[in-house]
């Protein structure tokens, strides 16, 4: 069964509902049956996303990451923000994706 609106919930949830159909393809078609997979994929991305933008931003703050850096250093502003958004996106893919 092809789910259409899967395009439309964002890339966390595609994820999920890629992982789900891999690992729990039962639970896929339990809320297909109850008419509630859309919503969940769909609140899961918002989620997510809300998760991983609060994250970046309180990593970056800790550890310094400013607009004075990116106008001074902006090698290693960019180097620093991409280790923050690869520990960021390591946390949402374990914890919310692939649980």
């Amino acid at each position: 069964m092809k789910d259409e609106f899967v395009a439309r919930v964002g890339v966390w949830g595609q994820r999920h509902y890629n992982y789900l159909k891999k690992k729990s393809p039962t639970v896929i078609n339990v809320m297909r049956m109850k008419g509630t997979l859309e919503q969940y994929l769909t609140d899961l991305n918002r989620d997510t996303q809300e998760t991983y933008d609060l994250m970046i931003r309180q990593y970056a703050e800790i550890e310094g990451v400013t607009e004075d850096l990116k106008q001074t250093d902006a090698m290693e502003y960019t180097r620093r923000m991409n280790s923050i958004r690869n520990r960021v996106e390591e946390f949402v893919l374990r914890d919310f994706v692939y649980a």
